[in-house]
């Protein structure tokens, strides 16, 4: 089969190849899936690049832990209802040096969950960092009814998801974008008052609309930007529900923080216990048959052009970049 690999980290017009390897064959308890695409994630591509260590230390790593295809080969044990169904699967490359982006990935079959007939398999391979984490960033909120919610990063991968999810839960929600395309396909998304953080101060807009108290809570996918903020980003007990960030370290001023007793949640989706992780598949089950639940824009790149797939999640791409298999 065809994949791309690298040995070392670093750029990626450096380091990644496509290559020929062997076909995966399913170990007990195991599917393999024949994959129609490989979603790239940021997460991929700090890792490729070096600046996040989720390789393991493997030798050689086929990237990417997002993707969709059809199950053709099951190992002892595995479910045999999953015989040939249309299946997206995640955590392709966690903790593992084979990913998605290959013609072939075998996987426990706990990882790999049936498609809907009606969903293509570009929103398969679109949902499990993207549309898992924003699930349970909006679960771990808890009720949202009248609720008010700010979402940086609203029209990415994630933000577009959680922006959709809080507002449908009742929340009226703030995007944080950073131009006018971006703005209006918050609002189209269910947002109801943007923020253009280029152009405004973050904080005394918030202020302004929200009445001088602050938000119920705020979904970060940057918390070395926000998090000095939240004092005043966020109402007395609210929360802080924190999925990412762009540095490594993240500072926030104390008296803000304890006066207004103000609550973080740090998650990784790739971890998430069973439990957890149970109500995150469920709700994605439930919007994903949910009738015109949208997602996000995809670009789609060959296999042979995965450099280019890479580089356009490092320049910020303006949609789910996805690798065809």
């Amino acid at each position: 089969m065809r994949a791309a690999l690298y040995t070392r980290k670093g750029p990626a017009a450096e380091v990644l190849q496509v290559v020929e390897k062997p076909v995966p064959q399913p170990a007990a308890g195991e599917v393999r899936v024949k994959l129609a695409f490989s979603g790239v994630n940021p997460s991929d591509v700090k890792s490729r690049s070096g600046v996040a260590a989720r390789t393991g230390g493997f030798p050689e790593v086929t990237p990417h832990s997002d993707g969709a295809g059809l199950v053709d080969l099951l190992g002892p044990g595995a479910p045999s209802a999953l015989l040939g169904k249309r299946v997206w699967v995640f955590n392709g490359q966690w903790e593992r040096p084979d990913g998605t982006a290959a013609e072939y990935i075998t996987l426990p079959a706990a990882q790999v969950v049936p498609l809907p007939d009606g969903v293509p398999f570009e929103v398969g391979a679109s949902i499990g960092i993207p549309l898992m984490t924003a699930m349970h960033a909006v679960q771990a909120c808890g009720t949202l009814l009248g609720k008010t919610v700010l979402v940086p990063g609203a029209a990415g991968s994630v933000g577009f998801y959680v922006t959709q999810l809080a507002a449908l839960a009742g929340a009226r929600v703030i995007a944080i974008v950073s131009n006018e395309d971006k703005a209006r396909m918050a609002l189209e998304l269910g947002a109801a008052e943007v923020i253009n953080y280029k152009t405004e101060s973050l904080a005394e807009r918030v202020q302004a609309l929200t009445a001088g108290t602050g938000a119920d809570a705020i979904i970060d996918l940057d918390a070395a930007a926000h998090a000095p903020h939240y004092g005043s980003l966020l109402r007395f007990g609210g929360k802080a529900v924190i999925y990412g960030t762009n540095q490594p370290l993240v500072t926030m001023p104390f008296g803000p923080m304890i006066l207004g007793f103000i609550n973080l949640y740090y998650f990784i989706v790739y971890k998430l216990p069973r439990p957890l992780l149970d109500e995150v598949l469920a709700g994605v089950d439930a919007v994903l048959a949910r009738p015109g639940f949208r997602h996000p824009p995809v670009a789609v790149h060959a296999l042979d052009d995965i450099v280019a797939a890479h580089e356009q999640v490092e320049r910020g791409a303006n949609a789910k970049v996805l690798v065809r298999l």
